[in-house]
Formats: structure tokens, C-alpha cells, sequence
């Protein structure tokens, strides 16, 4: 059998896993990447003498797919996981002062493992928590793949379940938010589903939370690009694809700027509008549905103090415009002082304000949150904006994305934004890698192993 040739186009997660997939089948791989790194949406710059990431990304026990790919390039000890669920939530609203509860877990059984964190949950009534377990055992039995579910959004399905307002700022948006980069009332259900009976109601340590402790770029682009070096892929970087075509016995034809270079198989693991832009006419019934996939931003804070001001790793925030809190001292190298993160999902209504609006509004709400920055030195503020962080999750975008396979024979579709049954993450990146190299190597009649046994 002659040695079959693979492009892959993109050099995010879902394209590396690609790859590193088609590789390890004995493919012959080339990876095209139009920057100047791997990566994608998770990666890291220099600014000064600190290496920052562009956001803060964070992932759960439940997500076995970037698990997978952490152990794959060697990074899994780089970004450990919590050994329990533990969320400090603050609340400077609260009528008697600033008022610190925790998100937490027991181990015991499902759904009795978040029972006694629920119980003391100090940010909502007695009535509210009651209601909210209740709420809670009617999501463990929805199925998050009906169709039916994505056509509602989840604040009409938490109304129905009895939620108070304060319930889901205070409990289902707090997750919710950070997690589909939407709030309630602009959430499809399915997807709300997904995330809440996979991270809360699967297993009890599904939801522990883990995160890099050292820059994104460390792994998604110098550790992968060390794998995919290993496994034999040839990545070339700074290679924008101008034009994918039909060649000659049913192969194609990639185009990049100095080069054409023919392939039995492609996988295009691009944003939904760039891949639009390359697909051949036919490759799928209705093309333009990828552009009614809106997009949703996400803007990152950075400060830095003279002095530490949190003692913590991380926290949410209530009443407040702020949402969650990370130290990036370490990871980013400040030698003096310490880095905080802001990590602000949903910001439709902040994305373009200026630098020095958000600073106003900002630092005085850090000033309420953490009164250990009262009295520090703010050595420098600066952000970074993510206009197309996510595909949106609305209502009704189950039914635009589309699956790995198109109807072109060898040429296939990975990005998060493909139907994984995943909001807009870095597991549903890696998940849709699984399936498109899965898909190709299938229709090659190559034999292989799904990585993850529950979906083997």
C-alpha cells in the first residue's frame, strides 16, 4: 500500500490532535498554520520580561479528551487538577459587607457529593438551595443530545424549574458563564445540559478544577510542537491556505503561497467562517450555515501590584462586574509584586471599551473585592481581547454545526464549533480532532483505537 498523504489546516488543538492522530495511523502529515505558533485561541506572548497568556483557560476532571492530550505532549504534571471541587465565592453586595462562601464537594456519592456544600452555601436562602436541588436532580435526567432542548435557552428551562433570580447570578450563571461564554437567557439548553449533568451530576470529582501553572505556550505550542515533531508530522508555520481542489484519482489539491501540495486526505481545522471560505463548492448541502454560527468575545484583565494582595489561586465574584480572579504571578515569572487575571465571559457590552475606561471601573472593584490593593502600587494594567473567543452557544446553533465528515470524500471538518455536543472548549477542540482523524482513517479502511475508552 502506497503511503497516504494528510494536510491539516490549523494548528489549534482540534488540528495538533488531528495530526498527532493521522500520524500515529502511519499517515504522512503536513500541518499548516498561519501563525507564527501553535495553539490557536490558547496561547501565550511576551510583554516585558513576563510571558502572559492571552486568557485564562481552566478545565475539569470530566474532561478526558484534553486530559488525553495534556498526557499526549507531556504537560499533564504542568497543569494539575484540584483533589476536590473548591470554589471560593465572594460576594461584596451582601447587605452586612463582603461575604466569602464556597462551591464544594464531598466524596460521596452522586448527586449527595455537592449536598453539603449546597447546604452551606451562604449566597442563597434556605428556599433557593432547596429549589436548586431540585432543579438539580431534573437536569440528571434530561439528555443533553435532544433536539428538542436546544431549541430553548436555559433561563426559560431554570424559570420552569422554579430558579430565582438570585439563584442564577448567584449559582448557574456563575458556572454557566465561564463555562459556555453566555448567560442564561442566551444559552441553548442542550448545551447548558451538557455542562451541568457532565460537570456536576457524571462522577463526583467530574467537576474538580485544573488549570496551567506555567504559560499556555509552554504546552500548546513548545510541548506539542515537540510531539508532533516525534510522531513524525511536518509543521510548517507562518502558512496561510489559499485554496483547497480536486486533483487528479480523487486526491487534493492544498494551495499555500509557495507551494501545492497534493493529499488523499484534509482536514480543515479552522474557524467556522475561514473554513467556509476554503470549502470546495458541494462539500456541504448548505454552506452558509456555518456562517449563522455567531461568535461571542471574551475579555482578559491584567494587573499587576508592587505586592501580593490574594492569597488565594483563584475566586469568583458576586455584585460585581467582576467574574473570576486568577494569580499569574508564578506562571508568568514576575519576580516582585503579584499578577492577577480577570476573566470576564459574555463581554459583548465591554469588548471595545477603551483601556483606560476599563481601569476605571476595574480597579475600584478590586479595591472592594481585595482590600490588600488598597494601599499597593499598580505597576501596570493592560488587557487582552478576544473578540471571536467562542461560537455562541444560542438556542437553535445544534443544528448548524456540522459533523467531521463533509460530502467530499477525504475531506473532513474539526474545531470546536463542529458537533461534539461540546460548548466552545478546549475538550470540545480535542474531541473534534478524535472525530474528523477517526473519520478519515475509517474511510481509508486504516484500522485504529478511539484514545478515550468510553467512546472506543
Amino acid at each position: 500500500m502506497r503511503s497516504r498523504h494528510a494536510v491539516v489546516v490549523g494548528g489549534g488543538l482540534a488540528g495538533i490532535t488531528a495530526a498527532l492522530q493521522l500520524a500515529e495511523a502511519g499517515m504522512s502529515v503536513t500541518l499548516t498554520e498561519s501563525r507564527t505558533r501553535l495553539g490557536g485561541l490558547a496561547f501565550s506572548f511576551r510583554r516585558g520580561e513576563l510571558t502572559v497568556d492571552n486568557g485564562q483557560h481552566v478545565y475539569l476532571r470530566c474532561c478526558t479528551a484534553y486530559s488525553w492530550f495534556l498526557d499526549r505532549i507531556d504537560g499533564a504534571h504542568l497543569a494539575p487538577l484540584q483533589d476536590r471541587l473548591d470554589v471560593p465565592v465572594l460576594d461584596v453586595a451582601h447587605k452586612r459587607g463582603p461575604r466569602l462562601g464556597r462551591l464544594r464537594r464531598t466524596a460521596l456519592p452522586v448527586p449527595l457529593h455537592l449536598a453539603a456544600g449546597l447546604a452551606t452555601y451562604p449566597h442563597l436562602s434556605l428556599a433557593e438551595r432547596a429549589a436548586v436541588g431540585r432543579a438539580a436532580l431534573a437536569l440528571q435526567k434530561l439528555d443533553p443530545a435532544d433536539p428538542a432542548l436546544d431549541g430553548i435557552d436555559f433561563a426559560t428551562w431554570l424559570g420552569r424549574h422554579g430558579q430565582s433570580a438570585r439563584a442564577i447570578e448567584a449559582l448557574w450563571d456563575l458556572v454557566g458563564v465561564a463555562t459556555l461564554n453566555a448567560t442564561a437567557p442566551h444559552a441553548s439548553m442542550g448545551l447548558a445540559a451538557m455542562v451541568f449533568k457532565t460537570g456536576l451530576l457524571s462522577e463526583p470529582g467530574a467537576a474538580d478544577i485544573g488549570w496551567a501553572r506555567v504559560p499556555l505556550g509552554e504546552l500548546h505550542d513548545t510541548l506539542a510542537g515537540k510531539a508532533l515533531d516525534s510522531a513524525g508530522v511536518r509543521t510548517e508555520l507562518s502558512t496561510r491556505v489559499r485554496g483547497i481542489s480536486r486533483a487528479d484519482l480523487g486526491r487534493w489539491q492544498v494551495e499555500v503561497e509557495d507551494e501545492l501540495m497534493e493529499a488523499d486526505t484534509v482536514v480543515l481545522a479552522v474557524p467556522q467562517r475561514e473554513a467556509h471560505a476554503l470549502l470546495p463548492e458541494g462539500a456541504l448541502e448548505d454552506p452558509d450555515r456555518l456562517l449563522d454560527i455567531g461568535t461571542a468575545p471574551i475579555l482578559n484583565i491584567h494587573v499587576l501590584y508592587d505586592r501580593k494582595v490574594l492569597r488565594r489561586p483563584f475566586f469568583a465574584a458576586l455584585g460585581t462586574p467582576v467574574q473570576w480572579v486568577f494569580d499569574r504571578t508564578e506562571a508568568s515569572g514576575l519576580a516582585e509584586g503579584q499578577y492577577l487575571a480577570l476573566s470576564q465571559s459574555a463581554a459583548e457590552d465591554e469588548i471595545d471599551t477603551p483601556v483606560a475606561a476599563l481601569r476605571e471601573r476595574y480597579l475600584p472593584e478590586l479595591e472592594r473585592l481585595l482590600p490588600a490593593t488598597r494601599g499597593a502600587e499598580v505597576r501596570d494594567f493592560f488587557v487582552t481581547r478576544e473578540r471571536t473567543a467562542t461560537f455562541a452557544p444560542s438556542p437553535g446553533v445544534g443544528r448548524l454545526r456540522p459533523g467531521a465528515r463533509t460530502r467530499a470524500p477525504g475531506l473532513y471538518l474539526a474545531g470546536a464549533w463542529t458537533a461534539t455536543g461540546w460548548p466552545a472548549t478546549m475538550e470540545g477542540a480535542v474531541r473534534s480532532g478524535f472525530s474528523a482523524a477517526g473519520a478519515a482513517l475509517s474511510a481509508l479502511g486504516r484500522h485504529h483505537e478511539h484514545p478515550l475508552k468510553e467512546a472506543a
